[in-house]
Parts: C-alpha cells; sequence; structure tokens
C-alpha cells in the first residue's frame, strides 16, 4: 500500500509544528517564573509566560472546571480524526488545501498535549500597545491553527469566486 503524498505532508507539517511548539513552551516552563515577561520589541512585543486554562483567547477559562477538563480532551482528537477525514477527500494536487490543514492538526496536537502534561496550555507570545491594547497572548501552536484558518478561508473564497463567475459565464452563453 502506497501512502499518499498529502498525508506525508501532514506528517511532515504536523510533526514540524508539534517539534517547535513544544520547544519553545519547553524553554518558557522551564526558564520563566509564571507571569514573567521580558521585552523583546518595548511596549509592543513581549514573551510572557502565561497558563491558559480556557480556549483561544482564553475562551471558557469562566466555565466549571470539569466541563473545561472534559471538553478539552475530547475537543483535540475529534479535530484531528475530521482532518484526516477530510483530508481522505482532498487531492493530492490541492497543496494549499493539505497544508492548511496540516497546520491545524499540528497546531491542535501541540495544544493538546499540554492538556494532558499541565491540565493548561502554555502561552508567551504577548502582543500590546504600551497599556493600552492587549492582545491574549499566544504560542506556536496557535499560530499554526490560526495560519491555517485563515489559509482556508482565503481558498473557500477564491473558490466560490470561481465558482460564481463560472455560472454567470455559463448562463451569459446561454443568453447569446
Amino acid at each position: 500500500m502506497k501512502l499518499e503524498r498529502k498525508f506525508l505532508v501532514l506528517a511532515t507539517v504536523a510533526c514540524a509544528v508539534l517539534a517547535l511548539d513544544q520547544l519553545t513552551k519547553l524553554y518558557i516552563h522551564a526558564n520563566f517564573g509564571l507571569g514573567e515577561s521580558v521585552p523583546v520589541i518595548r511596549d509592543i512585543f513581549h514573551i510572557t509566560y502565561v497558563r491558559n486554562t480556557g480556549a483561544a483567547f482564553g475562551i471558557f477559562r469562566e466555565m466549571g472546571e470539569m466541563f473545561r477538563h472534559l471538553f478539552f480532551l475530547m475537543m483535540p482528537p475529534i479535530a484531528m480524526v475530521i482532518i484526516v477525514l477530510m483530508l481522505r477527500n482532498v487531492e493530492n494536487t490541492d497543496r494549499w488545501q493539505v497544508f492548511s490543514l496540516s497546520l491545524i492538526f499540528g497546531g491542535a496536537w501541540g495544544n493538546y498535549i499540554d492538556r494532558l502534561r499541565f491540565g493548561f496550555v502554555i502561552d508567551f507570545l504577548d502582543i500590546h500597545y504600551k497599556e493600552v491594547w492587549t492582545y491574549p497572548a499566544f504560542n506556536v501552536a496557535d499560530s499554526a491553527i490560526v495560519s491555517g484558518v485563515c489559509v482556508l478561508l482565503l481558498l473557500m473564497t477564491i473558490r466560490d469566486r470561481a465558482m460564481k463567475r463560472a455560472q454567470r459565464d455559463t448562463v451569459a452563453e446561454r443568453r447569446a
């Protein structure tokens, strides 16, 4: 049985995301105290050790601990299985879709490992503008997930516009 190229891409990209994610989190966890912050670009970008017990951007952090625990133990494996099932229907030549799904898979995997090990996700990328505006801290896995979703949304928009254009052209040809 020959392994399809798209599954090799999934394994490669997801493992690269996972490795970078876990190595950066290991460094932060071992070398920073909780809440410790080091400016990279003063008043704009800091490395700050944060423990996120919620979802992306702290969603669900106010929910009961049992709900969060069950939700975060069940959702990543379900999402990863869905991605593998989705990939079965993606053409090997659809590189952007394969790549974006692989980024999401790797990001989900990275944050899932944190939840299994610690019961929270280590975040450390802290973007803000002085004391005026703050973006929730995030990590490499979050970046991979968001990047993958953005690429998928862009692909869907491009393909939808192309389909509508083709339908208009077909209607115009019939009228002519």
